[in-house]
């Protein structure tokens, strides 16, 4: 039996060896493959010639050559006290896009992008950077204008074209600094038009644009173009599940900030037309299960008062006693406060209109001359 056992052993061992020598045998050969098959013979392959570049490509590279250097970059910073020392500290907040608007060095962009910043610092496209101030703003229209001391020559702004003429399907190119990559261009087609998006005052921005261009974080405030390289609307707004892009993006059309921020450089705020009446907000009216525009107060001397609208009050015994609730303005019904905002945007400071309320006697008309707000 050991005789047997020892034969067995010798015999595994040499097998053992046998299948090592010939591992590092092939081994060897792999390594040694290139240079006995003709290393020194290899050669880079010949280059496919390209040929001219498509007509729609040289368009969309001469676009980004032509707008970029209307495109900036704004970074903010805020003051928080430091827990330990107590010291005030200026810290980064974020960063975000603009548009040059003017030689005057006057910079668009959106409120949100601005918002709750203690400084905020603008780069042109040559890189360099300027230090901004504000001019003027419209949170409810999320917008806002900068203005940069910068030499004319270095500041080119942007052309402009319109947005009431535009088409679903029409190509649309955005430029912007997502995440701060700066000067990013990104296309693809406007995906619907008249859409509605709120503001961060919870007011209604119309008649916004919806594009599929890719718009993330650091888009807000750059442009949207159209196919000749003029301004069609600021991107301002992305629907999202996660937070980043995802085939929904909304800019504030061009139509309505030619007309918005001339008034922030002369005045620093958009003159409104209004009633001087807080109007409670949409989940209030439908949480009690009101059809209209809810009268929360009204300010005293104001356009509602001398007309007579009733507000919320308390009564003797604390409780509520709901004010008017504004169903119709010259005729055009108001099933809430989105739709009394809108009918009020389309006049002017002074015209005289018929507001139609609902009270428990039943419903009056009262004619307001509507005030500045």
């Amino acid at each position: 039996m050991r005789t047997v056992g020892r034969r067995s052993l010798w015999s595994l061992l040499l097998v053992l060896v046998v299948v090592a020598l010939v591992a590092l045998l092939a081994q060897g050969l792999w390594m040694l493959g290139p240079t006995l098959f003709g290393r020194s013979a290899a050669k880079p392959r010949p280059i496919t010639p390209r040929g001219d570049l498509a007509a729609d490509e040289k368009s969309t590279i001469e676009l980004f050559r032509q707008a970029s250097p209307c495109v900036v970059y704004i970074t903010t910073q805020v003051v928080r006290r430091d827990a330990f020392s107590l010291n005030l500290l200026e810290i980064p907040r974020g960063t975000g896009s603009g548009i040059v608007w003017d030689e005057q060095g006057h910079i668009v962009t959106n409120f949100h992008v601005v918002q709750d910043a203690y400084r905020a610092q603008v780069r042109l496209s040559d890189n360099s950077s300027w230090d901004a101030a504000l001019v003027g703003s419209a949170p409810e229209q999320d917008l806002v204008v900068l203005q940069i001391s910068c030499p004319s020559s270095q500041l080119h702004p942007i052309p402009l074209g319109t947005s009431h003429d535009l088409e679903v399907g029409q190509k649309v190119f955005a430029i912007g600094n997502p995440f701060g990559l700066d000067r990013t261009l990104t296309t693809g087609v406007i995906s619907g038009l008249g859409r509605q998006i709120r503001s961060q005052t919870g007011q209604p921005i119309e008649d916004v644009i919806q594009t599929d261009a890719a718009i993330n974080p650091g888009n807000s405030g750059g442009p949207l173009l159209d196919s000749a390289g003029r301004l069609v609307g600021v991107n301002t707004a992305i629907v999202s599940p996660s937070g980043v892009y995802a085939g929904v993006g909304f800019a504030v059309p061009v139509d309505s900030i030619n007309q918005i921020v001339p008034e922030l450089i002369a005045h620093g705020k958009v003159v409104r037309p209004g009633l001087g009446a807080g109007i409670a907000p949409p989940q209030i009216a439908q949480q009690l299960g009101i059809t209209g525009a809810l009268v929360l107060g009204v300010k005293e001397g104001s356009a509602a008062e001398k007309a007579g609208i009733q507000p919320t009050t308390l009564d003797a015994s604390g409780r509520i006693r709901l004010g008017d609730v504004i169903v119709a303005v010259d005729g055009n019904p108001v099933s809430g406060a989105d739709d009394l905002f809108k009918l009020l945007r389309k006049h002017e400071v002074g015209d005289e209109v018929t507001v139609t309320v609902q009270r428990q006697d039943g419903q009056h008309d009262l004619s307001v001359r509507l005030q500045a707000l």
